[in-house]
């Protein structure tokens, strides 16, 4: 997998997104010559200045894509979720945000015509399978890292779209629950078990694994079509 990065990209530090008749906040970068950009849906608790979503988007920008890391809930909802947990899981509430957002990229000048893929990290998993499935051919590809897939219920059979599941090998309950998604999703999938690593990735080295995991996926449906969707 080659890079298709140059010195020259779009860079938009903190931008605001209408999704869902709220405005939240975003970071859009997309490197010049990029083919797709990759929405990233961070999981409960999280927001777009997670460190382990942040070092997955300079991987995947490192590789020729764009990405937008943007979050979910707005400054008040999250001040909610930390007290109450109560959005962390309205898993419908974040593929509607999603889909807004993904509405709001598709008539950005610096994104407009390139492929569309997701990135989603715990709840987000199901998040951006849910979205995946209502927007159907429209999105590329789909990446769950230590992802909740089986939350996106009755939705799995209607993804179209090639998407990787990658779970740590210490994961146990994670691993059983992507197992039970992976079986109900009908299209080109791969589940990928990254020994030794615990549900946030921290051992060392396992981070990068994902990272790599993902850009390759990505990089092989949203850049180079003529390659299997398969990491290897």
């Amino acid at each position: 997998m080659k890079s298709n990065r140059s010195s020259s990209a779009v860079i938009s530090p903190e931008i605001m997104i209408n999704a869902d008749n709220v405005n939240l906040y975003g970071e859009l970068e997309v490197p010049a010559g990029a083919k797709g950009v990759v929405l990233f849906a961070h999981g409960s608790g999280s927001s777009r200045h997670s460190p382990r979503n942040q070092y997955v988007a300079r991987i995947l920008r490192e590789a020729g894509m764009g990405t937008l890391l943007f979050d979910l809930l707005t400054q008040d909802e999250e001040k909610d979720d930390e007290n109450t947990g109560v959005f962390r899981f309205d898993i419908k509430l974040l593929a509607k945000r999603l889909l807004g957002a993904t509405l709001w990229l598709e008539n950005q000048r610096e994104a407009r015509g390139l492929k569309i893929g997701y990135f989603g990290s715990s709840t987000g998993g199901g998040a951006a399978l849910m979205a995946a499935a209502a927007l159907g051919e429209r999105i590329t590809a789909v990446v769950s890292r230590g992802g909740r897939p089986d939350l996106a219920g009755d939705a799995l059979p209607n993804v179209k779209c090639p998407t990787l599941l990658i779970v740590g090998g210490l994961d146990d309950v994670v691993i059983q629950l992507n197992e039970r998604a992976m079986a109900k999703l009908r299209c080109e999938k791969a589940l990928w078990i990254v020994p030794g690593a615990s549900h946030l990735f921290e051992e060392r080295g396992k981070l990068e694994e994902v990272a790599h995991l993902s850009a390759e996926w990505f990089h092989d449906h949203m850049v180079d079509d003529d390659i299997a969707g398969t990491p290897l």
